[in-house]
């Protein structure tokens, strides 16, 4: 499954303008048409409000649903999606700490934006930053999601919500007195040791806050593995692979940025040789992957009702 967050220039650099700086980096989403050509792994495009909103990114998502059986879904951004509030905090502000009714008004906005310039109705959603609080958890159903992709399991933002120990694997959200109806599809991240996580997490929890999260940053860019190309060298992405399949793992979900495919719209991408150097890493996984499979490609909704194996 290869999700891939759709949204505006001007981020990785500490800004959150309510305006945004650019959205050309969209068109660049043709440079990686071979994972759904040669591969035929479709993939999920999660949009912002910016993107959904602009004719020329419109034209190009609904070329990748069309001849590529792509799958449109929501990616909120909440400091650029209306309505737009001043609140005492810095942004982005946590999601938890936005006004409820304020927060619920947002989500409207982006998946309105969605059904009317594009005429999807968006199953998919993952939360800009990952900030997966419990009140934009408790949201989703309302607004007709049926499977979500924003937690990183092993990784925790200083102040934000503890989702440390998120299993790995898709899972039923569970928040409140009834079962969530919301099927969790985390980012893949597995350890290096397989129970090191559970230890370090305990650790975290007799230390002063400051201590604590220091210990679990150290721990995440440590020991800890992924398959996002833009996260983690070639031999990492299938190390983390290899384990996740030996302890028994049934989805693979990569994640990257449309702007880290557009040289100069990320810090992290700025020339053209880098871009390269990304797609090529792509390429090259995915082809490994396909080689040592059995690997079928599916896009975030298809996975409900889920075909693998879920735990309760």
């Amino acid at each position: 499954m290869i999700s891939i967050d759709v949204e505006e220039e001007g981020l990785f650099c500490g800004q959150y303008a309510r305006k945004p700086s650019g959205l050309k980096n969209v068109a660049h989403l043709r440079r990686i048409e071979f994972i759904s050509k040669h591969f035929g792994f479709p993939l999920t495009l999660l949009a912002t409000y910016p993107v959904a909103c602009d004719p020329s990114c419109r034209d190009v998502l609904l070329s990748w649903r069309n001849d590529l059986r792509a799958e449109i879904g929501a990616h909120l951004h909440p400091w650029n999606t209306p309505p737009l509030e001043d609140m005492p905090f810095l942004e982005p502000v946590p999601s938890d700490l936005i006004p409820m009714p304020l927060l619920r008004a947002k989500l409207g906005s982006l998946t309105a934006a969605l059904q009317e310039n594009l005429g999807v109705v968006p199953r998919a959603f993952r939360m800009g930053r990952f900030d997966f609080g419990e009140q934009i958890a408790s949201l989703l159903p309302h607004h007709g999601f049926l499977v979500d992709s924003s937690i990183v399991p092993l990784r925790r933002e200083a102040g934000g919500p503890d989702r440390f120990l998120a299993p790995p694997d898709p899972h039923w959200l569970g928040y409140g007195p009834e079962p969530s109806t919301i099927l969790e599809t985390p980012l893949t991240m597995v350890p290096v040791l397989k129970l090191s996580g559970q230890f370090i997490h305990r650790l975290a929890q007799t230390l002063p806050r400051r201590k604590a999260d220091l210990l679990l940053t150290v721990f995440r860019y440590t020991t800890v593995l992924g398959i996002h190309p833009a996260w983690y060298p070639l031999a990492s992405m299938k190390w983390a692979a290899r384990l996740h399949r030996q302890r028994g793992g049934k989805v693979l979900n990569m994640f990257f940025h449309s702007s880290e495919i557009a040289p100069g719209a990320t810090p992290q991408y700025r020339t053209e040789a880098a871009v390269q150097r990304l797609v090529k890493k792509i390429g090259i996984f995915l082809e490994w992957l396909a080689r040592t499979g059995p690997v079928h490609g599916v896009t975030l909704s298809e996975l409900y009702p889920a075909k693998v194996v879920i735990r309760k």
